[in-house]
């Protein structure tokens, strides 16, 4: 019994220590309503005001009091002290927050003071952060803190993402520990940037030799690349940047690297020497990029790892102060990088950069270029790159998602991309229900089941999920009638939980937009369909739309209320008849081996192509083409017009001209029309008709269709001096 009491009398002490230390380091900010508390800046910086600013911000919309920022003034029990000094073990936007002595501390390094503030938010006051300007937290008249002793460090020293709650929310970005190139890269210097170094309009005509040679030539143009072992190419750099760097003083990063495009690299003499003892193309570009590091120093540099230049040289490794960005943008999105056959070489090219590279930036694709709002089932492969790109020593990442308004699931894939690049070990699952539950309300199981279902739809039909891909490649797999029947139900089970609460209503329909689009794009593609029911859901999308602010479509700017409009003109069916419907082609000059036979039918089927090259378009490359349509019997002819794509991000160009003629026989044709077609730069997905009529009927079986494509892009494209397209769709004949 005696040593039993003196164990108690000891538990009993540790009890009581323990207690005085909670009480000790209890911080009550606000009782009843009110506040004696302050926030004291330990120094007036920038970081250290927007911290105080969000934490003052919050308290007063928890509860209503008002914690006024002071400086000058030693923290006293119960204040909160911003800036405090920085304990060991915080690294660079890493945070320290403290209620040691009853006062709170927060600091941190870099942007990490910031994190530290909204990180005791989120987690001490239970406030979460969704999206441009949406949040949650429940009002109380009471801010008690307990004992909080924590460190944190991201486990990526800079993170980017992309959503379009930035634009207009500065809080965003703060809460969810990103950063953005403007804020790391001296005048916004970020990836692309030759032509902005070294402009080809004022050297290009006097001084070609500046630019890669390949093809027998010098390819000076708005996308060229560089002759980088030129020395006076690295000398007029060398000047710019300088000159860059002491109008921005508080920078100490630019990005010089290679124009958008692949294999317009510099084959001159001594660029390919250099490439070939490498054993990469990569080597001419660290090889110029060492020099720049070694003449500043002080300064830092990157580089992109991207398309020609992703695999690593052999021999020369980038200097400290050079930073790799190494890009995925080959690999499809079904399965993780280490398990998908298309991320071999990525992952080959990983490892070797992590291994001669100190600084190694990530950058991810997990964005639809070609259709935004479209659904995009990659949540299951998220964590496993950001750990694989973790692990391989990556300390920069930009996580390129498609979180544009009405996006698919733009809100929920920013919140985790930005979680998972802080922690990658965080609970995904956990961290998707949370946001689904909190941001869509009784909603969220619906939304968490269409996802799942989704995602086990798409790995079970073995298609591909890739960065250009439409509707229609999924149509037999993750899109197919009985799967889209069984979300528009899960849609309209969420929508009834919701629907006394018009935000929350909101948020599920907005997130229903990419299958309401992906039903239009399926649709267009039947050659059976009730125009009835086809003319109602375009109706109802257009109407959402509209109230939506016309969402965006892809990367090349096209709108969703001009997608309505082309619809109804484009892919409704015609009362009119085409006379070359299911008609014979008989090929000329043969279109790409890859869209030969489908050619055969895909051209007089009735059926109009998409934005997306991926279905019903025929394509051919760097040449001209030419074929036949056979009616199968003399017929009266008065029109023949020939449908053609313009992407430019894909190569794809208007031709230059198209020539019609007729015959009888087939034998002896009478020449009809030329037209030529005026050059098109703009970025957008286009789509031209190119027509000929006649005011008396024609007399024709046989219809020649000669197309004369640019064959090369031209200088003002990125592709400059490489083969270009055409496609053509639908030839229609009255």
């Amino acid at each position: 019994m005696k040593t039993l009491g003196h164990f108690s009398r000891i538990a009993l002490g540790a009890l009581l220590a323990s207690a005085c230390l909670q009480a000790e380091a209890q911080v009550d900010l606000v009782k009843d309503g009110k506040t004696k508390s302050v926030i004291v800046l330990q120094q007036d910086s920038r970081e250290n005001r927007m911290a105080a600013n969000i934490l003052r911000l919050f308290v007063e919309r928890i509860s209503g009091a008002d914690m006024p920022v002071v400086t000058n003034k030693t923290a006293r029990k119960g204040d909160v002290l911003i800036g405090a000094k920085v304990p060991d073990g915080v690294k660079e936007d890493g945070y320290a927050l403290s209620t040691a002595g009853g006062v709170l501390k927060i600091s941190g390094v870099a942007n990490g003071v910031v994190y530290g503030a909204v990180s005791l938010l989120e987690d001490y006051l239970g406030i979460d952060y969704w999206g441009e300007n949406e949040y949650s937290l429940t009002k109380s008249e009471n801010i008690s803190l307990p004992l909080i002793e924590k460190v944190d460090n991201p486990a990526f020293r800079y993170r980017q993402t992309q959503c379009y709650a930035m634009k207009n929310d500065s809080i965003y970005k703060w809460w969810n520990r990103l950063e953005e190139p403007g804020e790391a890269f001296a005048a916004g210097y970020w990836v692309h940037t030759f032509d902005k170094l070294l402009p080809a309009e004022v050297y290009g005509e006097k001084h070609p030799e500046y630019y890669a040679y390949f093809n027998g030539k010098r390819n000076p143009g708005k996308a060229s690349q560089w002759c980088l072992t030129n020395p006076e190419v690295f000398e007029i750099v060398s000047q710019r940047i300088d000159s860059i760097f002491k109008a921005n003083p508080d920078k100490k990063l630019i990005c010089v690297s290679q124009n958008d495009g692949n294999y317009t690299n510099c084959t001159c003499e001594n660029c390919r020497k250099i490439d070939e003892e490498e054993g990469a193309l990569s080597g001419s570009m660290i090889y110029f990029l060492n020099k720049l590091a070694a003449r500043f120093p002080d300064k830092e540099f990157a580089t992109l790892a991207y398309l020609y230049t992703m695999n690593p040289p052999k021999h020369i490794k980038p200097l400290p102060n050079v930073t790799v960005m190494l890009c995925d943008i080959d690999c499809d999105r079904e399965v993780s990088l280490t398990e998908n056959a298309s991320g071999r070489q990525f992952m080959k090219a990983l490892e070797g950069w992590s291994t001669i590279a100190d600084n190694l930036f990530v950058w991810d694709y997990g964005i639809n270029f070609d259709n935004y709002l479209s659904p995009f089932p990659n949540f299951h492969i998220l964590q496993d790159n950001i750990r694989t790109f973790r692990d391989h020593h990556v300390k920069m990442h930009f996580s390129q998602i498609a979180s544009n308004w009405c996006g698919d699931f733009a809100e929920l894939r920013a919140y985790l991309v930005s979680k998972l690049m802080w922690n990658p070990d965080a609970d995904v699952d956990k961290l998707m229900k949370h946001f689904l539950n909190g941001y869509y309300g009784a909603a969220g199981d619906y939304l968490y089941r269409y996802i799942k279902i989704m995602e086990g739809a798409l790995l079970g039909s073995g298609q591909r999920l890739w960065i250009y891909d439409s509707p229609v490649s999924h149509k037999n797999g993750m899109l197919r009638p009985a799967l889209m029947r069984r979300y528009q139900k899960l849609f309209d089970e969420a929508e009834a939980a919701v629907s006394s609460d018009a935000v929350l209503l909101e948020r599920v329909k907005r997130a229903r937009m990419p299958l309401l689009y992906s039903e239009l794009e399926l649709l267009r593609t039947e050659t059976e369909k009730d125009l009835a029911t086809v003319t109602q859901k375009l109706d109802y999308f257009e109407q959402e739309a509209k109230r939506m602010g016309d969402p965006m479509l892809n990367e090349r700017n096209n709108h969703s209320l001009d997608y309505c409009k082309l619809y109804r003109e484009r892919y409704l069916p015609k009362e009119n008849v085409n006379l070359a419907k299911g008609a014979k082609v008989i090929w000329l000059q043969r279109p790409h081996e890859r869209y030969e036979k489908l050619g055969e039918t895909a051209l007089t089927d009735g059926l109009f192509g998409g934005a997306g090259f991926v279905e019903s378009w025929i394509g051919w490359e760097g040449t001209d083409g030419a074929f036949v349509l056979d009616l199968g019997k003399v017929k009266e002819v008065r029109s023949i017009e020939t449908d053609f794509l313009h992407q430019i991000g894909a190569w794809v160009l208007f031709p230059l001209s198209v020539s019609y003629s007729y015959s009888t026989d087939g034998e002896t044709y009478q020449a009809w029309k030329t037209i030529d077609m005026p050059e098109e730069r703009s970025g957008k997905v286009l789509f031209r008709g190119v027509k000929a009529e006649s005011d008396t009927p024609l007399q024709a079986r046989y219809l020649k269709v000669e197309v004369t494509g640019t064959k090369v892009c031209p200088q003002w494209h990125y592709g400059v001096g490489h083969p270009s397209w055409f496609f053509i769709d639908e030839v229609t004949v009255k």
